[in-house]
């Protein structure tokens, strides 16, 4: 044991994409343009949540703290795969490591929960609309923004833990552009089946009740939108929540694929793609999604965008 102990890893090395140089540099491009909108849309949506009064509602609070968190799981990932990308700089430290994969389990977490909290908010919006603001009250409003984010963390925390608690005492070259734990635990020295035990449930868990949570609702407010007599009311009850379903969709779809793909045809390079799909661009599509198919928010963004250029420009000519 001590032997052992004394060669244990104090870094991995990110294998990433297999790729010539020149695909290294077109990807680095094609990441760095995705992220840096997804930085500007994210930020955007939430700085125009808050600035815009007619956007502090259940849904849009809701909506910001979605966007908060498609930031942040993102920044978890892609910083990292762009210093990999540019300088083929592939270590990253031990505790680095284990911080990378601690906030994004935590963030990607969220987002399932979140998405379904949203899904909820649309129930009670189409099928209670007299109740809403009366159901979808501040103080609930903020309950069931905490108890996804307080979960994901402690199950975050239990994974990084329980993962970084293992023996790294042989290769340390993770195949993957980020610290995932499958691939960690395929270089553990040590028996991993409590790691295995603890994926197994808890992802089971948290796709299944955050996936069924969004299907109950949604069949209620197809049941609704039905009962409704004028095609005008129809459209516009699917209307207000088309971009919900559309992140949904989007999301669940990815992870669905990843997971549930028969092992004959499953290998790493599927997932990788798969992750990038998830880590990079559906934090982009989601601020699109919402701002392309919500009037609302297209309404504030005009106004906002008079507000910093139109008004001064008229007050300069003057």
């Amino acid at each position: 044991m001590a032997e052992r102990n004394s060669t244990r890893v104090t870094e991995f090395i990110l294998l990433g994409f297999l790729v010539h140089r020149e695909i290294e540099i077109i990807l680095f491009l094609l990441i760095l343009v995705v992220y840096t909108l997804t930085l500007v849309g994210n930020i955007g949506m939430i700085s125009l949540i808050r600035l815009d009064a007619r956007l502090h509602t259940p849904m849009y609070f809701f909506l910001s703290n979605l966007a908060f968190v498609d930031l942040c799981y993102s920044s978890s990932i892609a910083p990292k795969l762009l210093e990999t990308l540019l300088t083929k700089h592939r270590s990253i430290p031990f505790f680095a490591c284990a911080t990378q994969l601690g906030f994004f389990l935590n963030f990607l977490i969220s987002e399932m929960f979140l998405l379904a909290v949203m899904a909820y908010d649309r129930y009670v919006a189409i099928c209670n609309p007299l109740l809403y603001m009366v159901v979808m009250s501040r103080k609930v409003c903020v309950q069931l923004v905490v108890g996804p984010y307080l979960y994901s963390f402690s199950v975050a925390l239990l994974h990084t833990v329980v993962t970084f608690q293992l023996i790294y005492c042989g290769p340390n070259i993770i195949n993957h552009f980020y610290c995932d734990d499958v691939p960690l635990m395929a270089l553990a020295c040590s028996d991993t089946s409590l790691k295995e035990i603890l994926i197994f449930i808890f992802a089971g868990f948290n796709m299944i009740s955050s996936l069924i949570i969004v299907l109950i609702s949604y069949l209620y407010i197809v049941a609704a939108i039905l009962r409704i007599q004028s095609t005008e009311g129809r459209c516009k009850a699917f209307s207000t929540c088309a971009s919900h379903l559309t992140a949904v969709t989007i999301f669940y779809g990815t992870l669905i694929f990843m997971y549930l793909q028969p092992k004959s045809n499953h290998s790493l390079d599927t997932d990788k793609m798969a992750s990038v799909f998830y880590t990079i661009v559906i934090p982009l599509l989601n601020p699109m999604i919402y701002s392309l198919r919500n009037q609302e928010v297209k309404n504030a963004l005009r106004k906002a965008i008079e507000k910093c250029y139109v008004l001064p420009l008229k007050n300069f000519k003057k």
